[in-house]
């Protein structure tokens, strides 16, 4: 079944209206027709069961037939701290982590940040790193769109971090697996925790003390140093388990 996303003021009581780039990929890509079962989200958790009624080259309208009572998020807050890495591989890391649950995703200026973007570069960034969540999100049957947050310094995200129930940070220096499965299964349903990854070259010994100060723990990913692209989803991955246990 088709998804889609609108604003919480395009659905009524009985009825939603779709507009946008949606109305032409539903008319002129997909064919569709009245008669077609959709499903449609706000954005904000809530998913509706709808029906085509009408195609127009401005909008669609869709009757709603119910409201779906199943969630596919997680039931907890994650949200991702991606130190900024070259090239596009945000791209891939939003999709992933998106696709894996991921309630949030900052994009972190750290010290060995290689990748410098001007405002006008980081605008244009940033609409295309929130394309590639909605897009995800659509795939992945997500009931909202991750907002992808403007690029912050380490020190603004570490004090954002602060407020949550839990931070990590994974360091390839961290010993004790075990230590790192008991810190994991602490987390339960209803916390927000946040992920702190560096980028390439990792983190600076500095900036893991900053956030041993700030009382993000430190965690290991075992013996193998993983990649930029590879430790957030592995993280997200089990906490994916920890939380729908």
């Amino acid at each position: 079944m088709y998804h889609f996303f609108v604003s919480g003021e395009q659905i009524g009581a009985d009825s939603v209206i779709i507009t946008g780039s949606d109305v032409n990929h539903m008319k002129n890509v997909l064919r569709m027709h009245p008669g077609e079962e959709i499903l449609v989200s706000s954005g904000s958790g809530e998913d509706y069961r709808c029906r085509i009624e009408r195609l127009t080259s401005q909008a669609v309208e869709a009757a709603i037939l119910f409201k779906e009572e199943d969630t596919t998020e997680l039931p907890g807050r994650l949200v991702l701290y991606q130190g900024l890495p070259k090239s596009d591989k945000m791209e891939w890391i939003i999709q992933k982590a998106v696709e894996l649950g991921a309630y949030r995703i900052v994009p972190v200026e750290t010290k060995r940040t290689v990748v410098k973007l001007d405002a006008k570069k980081e605008e244009s960034k940033r609409r295309r790193w929130q394309a590639v969540s909605e897009s995800a999100a659509k795939q992945s049957g997500r009931r909202i769109i991750p907002e992808i947050s403007p690029v912050t310094g380490f020190a603004q995200a570490l004090k954002e971090a602060g407020k949550m129930d839990m931070a990590l940070i994974p360091f390839e220096h961290q010993e004790g697996m075990k230590e790192t499965k008991e810190i994991l299964q602490k987390i339960q349903p209803g916390m927000t925790v946040g992920i702190f990854i560096g980028p390439e070259g990792g983190f600076e010994e500095e900036e893991i003390t900053a956030a041993r100060e700030m009382g993000a723990v430190p965690i290991t990913l075992g013996r193998r140093i993983l990649r930029t692209e590879t430790a957030g989803m592995a993280v997200l991955s089990v906490l994916m388990f920890q939380l729908e246990n």
